[in-house]
């Protein structure tokens, strides 16, 4: 049976080279080869530095550490993300506050974001403040998901006009674009992943990308215990003096191993995504004109989407009657049926709010996040990768529509 895997990594021979110069080598923790990569990711993105981390979680918390985010302060986050993004708050001390999204985009709704700064703080001394628990709004961290950019532009302007700080969860958005624009350059901080569901990968790391370069400064320090030196410097320096530390910090540090993939890795970007956006073209096309059931997902004028997933969402409408419970219950029965017929496909993320941890901590109902809530049921994550063929797509566009068709009583 034909094995049809949800994504890919996409290697070559370089890969395997470049990892063994770093063996050879003998320098196989961080050093020279993260520094490079850090660069090149950077240079893609047309901003000033990047920090490379041990996963994207860990930027998160480094970035919001290195910021000042901890316990008694609220965070704005999207109620429909990887948990990751709300877990890497709490890691900090600070506390979570879920705004809904839009379900065409999958990004935070930004209405309902300026209704909750509007209507559940109050100011004081140019600090909002929580009007039920008293902790103060640190800021926002909006996630660009699925490698679609949210509307930071106007989520920028509300950060200014109330004073808060801003994070921007780019795990997935690599290379995406607003105009002309790079996420990580629109005036934040933001984190990327190297996950091997990315468009790249290292296979864990992650990186944050800033313009700031004494925040970048900072961030070094702190990915390494406080160390005022890296090991790079330590190195051409006098490497047998121990460094010193001015601060608590963590262990966050990619190895030269992993970072010489990337390196290998950001040669192909700009290819993986143009091929991707081929599939997602062809993947459009035949969902628009064969599978009326599927809604696509969309690129609003002016913005560059990656698709790092490529996420439909089941049209509820063409369910007559059905609630959204039932409504994920047959999208899972769609799942399996495709499973056993061998394709592998995925809910798109995670509304967190339906999450047990935060369910029981925090006392979250379904219909608290509606939009999130519809996403969380109704999404489908299909195929995508560099090697996925033109009669793989073919085989699972075909599969879905027999799926489709056998109903299972809808």
């Amino acid at each position: 049976m034909k094995k049809i895997p949800v994504t890919k990594p996409y290697f070559s021979e370089e890969e395997k080279r470049i990892t063994l110069e770093v063996l050879d080598s003998g320098w196989v923790a961080q050093g020279p080869r993260a520094a490079a990569f850090e660069k090149n990711v950077a240079e893609h993105e047309g901003v000033a530095e990047g920090v490379a981390t041990t996963s994207c979680t860990t930027a998160l918390h480094l970035a919001m550490s290195a910021q000042g985010m901890g316990a008694g302060m609220d965070v704005i986050v999207p109620a429909f993300t990887f948990v990751a993004t709300e877990n890497a708050v709490l890691s900090t001390g600070a506390i979570p506050v879920l705004v809904d999204i839009c379900k065409d985009t999958f990004n935070v709704n930004v209405n309902k974001l300026l209704e909750v700064v509007e209507q559940k703080y109050y100011k004081k001394d140019r600090v909002l403040i929580n009007k039920e628990t008293g902790n103060a709004l640190w800021g926002i961290v909006p996630v660009h998901e699925f490698g679609l950019c949210c509307d930071i532009y106007k989520i920028n302007s509300i950060a200014q006009e109330y004073n808060l700080h801003i994070i921007e969860d780019a795990a997935c958005a690599l290379g995406s674009k607003i105009g002309e624009v790079h996420q990580g350059g629109f005036g934040n901080p933001s984190c990327i992943s190297f996950h091997p569901r990315k468009s790249i990968t290292t296979g864990e790391g992650g990186m944050i990308l800033t313009d700031n370069v004494e925040l970048a400064k900072g961030l070094r320090e702190l990915r390494s215990h406080g160390c005022t030196i890296s090991a790079d410097e330590r190195d051409k320096g006098k490497g047998f003096l121990l460094p010193e530390f001015e601060k608590a910090g963590y262990n966050y540090r990619m190895t030269d191993l992993q970072a010489a993939i990337g390196q290998a890795q950001m040669k192909k970007l700009d290819y993986i995504i143009a091929e991707k956006r081929k599939k997602v073209a062809l993947y459009n096309e035949m969902i628009q004109s064969r599978i009326p059931e599927l809604i696509t997902p969309v690129e609003p004028e002016g913005f560059f989407h990656t698709y790092q997933s490529y996420v439909c969402m089941l049209d509820k409408n063409r369910l007559k009657g059905k609630s959204i419970e039932d409504c994920g219950i047959y999208r899972n029965y769609i799942m399996q049926e495709l499973e056993d017929r061998g394709i592998a496909t995925r809910q798109g993320t995670h509304a967190v709010h339906t999450l047990g941890y935060y369910r029981k901590r925090f006392g979250y109902m379904p219909n608290m996040f509606p939009d999130a809530y519809e996403c969380d049921r109704l999404s489908i994550a299909l195929p995508l990768y560099v090697d996925l063929t033109v009669e793989e797509q073919e085989y699972v566009i075909e599969n879905i529509g027999e799926v489709l068709s056998n109903g299972n009583g809808f």
